[in-house]
C-alpha cells in the first residue's frame, strides 16, 4: 500500500476560521463526499456541518449542510450501507453547547450528497448522544448496523454500542461495556471504531486516557462485549479509526504516541485481526495538529482517509497498491 494522492479539500480562503472531525464515503460515481464541522472555533455557537464533493479529480467549494439551531454542532459521521439501502448516504451529527448535553440529529442524501433531507432527532428525548459518536457504523453479516457510541461526564468516560435492525430507522442502546478502571487510568474510554472479522465476530478499538489504544470483542454480533483492556498500541487521547480491507487486512489511522501531541499521524496495518501492527505509513510528521482521522476501504481495494490539518483545513488521501 502506498500514497497515490494527498490533497487539501479547500484552500485557505474558506467560510469558517476553524474546522475539525471529518468523515467520508465513496460515492456511486467513483467520487468522494466529505463532511466536517466548521465555525469560529470548536464549541462556538456558529459551528455548523459542512461538506465537499470530489468529482473528476477536483473538489467542490465547501457548502453548508446542516445548522439546526444557534448552538455548536459536532462530529458528523457518514455511512453508505450499500445496494440494499438504495444507495442512500446517511449523516449523523451532534448538537449542543457541551458534550453531556449532546443531541444526535440525522439526515439522508439520495444523490451522493448534493441534497439532504431536513435533519431530525435520531432518538427523541436523547441527551448525551446516541448513534455514532465519531466513527462510521459497521454493517454486520446479519444485516444489523452497529454504531460505536460513548458518554462523557466531568469525571467518567464510557463506551457502548447502538444497534439498528431496520436500516437506521430505530436504535437500541446496549449496556455500557465493562471497563476495569484500575487498568485504564484517567476518565476512561470513548469513540469506538468497529469491524467484523467473521459473521458475529465483532471487535472495537477505543480512544483512552491511559496512554494506550484499548480493545473489546464480541462473539454474539455485538450483543455483549468483553471487558475493555489496553493494547500495546500508544494513544494520545485523540481520535482514531479502523477499516477492514477487501483482503481482510486491517488499517488503523491514529497518532501512535502517548504524549498529548497530535503528530505524527500514521497508518498501521495488521494481518492478524489487530493482534499486531507491523507495517506503518506516516502521513504527517512535522510539528502541529494532524488529528481526528476517518478511514474507509475503497471499491478498487485501496483506502481513502481524511483528517484535520492544523484545525484550519481538511486533508483527503487516497492509497492503493
Amino acid at each position: 500500500m502506498h500514497i497515490i494522492t494527498s490533497e487539501h479539500i479547500f484552500a485557505e480562503d474558506r467560510p469558517f476560521l476553524s474546522c475539525h472531525a471529518s468523515s467520508l464515503v465513496e460515492t456511486e460515481n467513483g467520487g468522494f463526499l466529505v463532511v466536517w464541522f466548521g465555525g469560529t472555533r470548536e464549541s462556538a455557537d456558529d459551528v455548523a456541518i459542512w461538506s465537499a464533493i470530489r468529482r473528476a479529480g477536483s473538489w467542490s467549494a465547501p457548502r453548508l449542510v446542516a445548522k439546526v439551531e444557534e448552538s455548536a454542532h459536532w462530529n458528523p459521521v457518514l455511512f453508505r450501507a450499500g445496494a440494499g439501502d438504495s444507495g442512500r448516504i446517511h449523516l449523523w451529527f451532534k448538537v449542543g453547547p457541551r458534550i453531556p448535553t449532546w443531541r444526535t440529529y440525522t439526515a439522508i442524501s439520495a444523490d451522493d450528497g448534493e441534497t439532504w433531507s431536513a435533519p431530525v432527532p435520531l432518538v427523541p428525548g436523547d441527551e448525551g448522544g446516541r448513534g455514532p459518536v465519531k466513527n462510521k457504523p459497521v454493517a454486520l453479516a446479519d444485516g444489523a448496523w452497529l454504531a460505536g457510541a460513548s458518554l462523557e461526564t466531568a469525571t467518567h468516560w464510557d463506551a457502548f454500542v447502538d444497534r439498528s435492525d431496520d436500516g437506521g430507522v430505530t436504535w437500541q442502546a446496549a449496556p455500557l461495556i465493562p471497563l476495569d478502571r484500575s487498568q485504564c487510568t484517567g476518565k476512561g474510554v470513548i469513540q469506538p471504531t468497529l469491524w467484523e472479522s467473521a459473521p458475529g465476530q465483532v471487535h472495537m478499538l477505543l480512544r483512552s486516557t491511559c496512554g494506550r489504544v484499548c480493545r473489546s470483542d464480541s462473539t454474539d454480533g455485538g450483543q455483549t462485549w468483553s471487558e475493555i483492556v489496553p493494547t500495546d498500541l500508544p494513544n494520545n487521547n485523540s481520535g482514531l479509526d479502523v477499516a477492514r480491507l477487501l483482503d481482510g487486512q486491517l488499517a488503523l489511522i491514529c497518532n501512535p504516541v502517548e504524549s498529548r501531541a497530535r503528530t505524527p499521524l500514521s497508518l498501521l496495518f495488521s494481518a492478524d485481526n489487530g493482534q499486531s501492527w507491523p507495517e506503518r505509513i506516516d502521513l504527517e510528521t512535522e510539528p502541529g495538529e494532524y488529528s481526528y482521522p476517518a478511514i474507509i476501504p475503497t471499491a478498487d481495494g485501496g483506502l481513502a482517509v481524511t483528517y484535520t490539518w492544523q484545525r484550519e483545513r481538511i486533508v483527503w488521501v487516497k492509497l492503493g497498491d
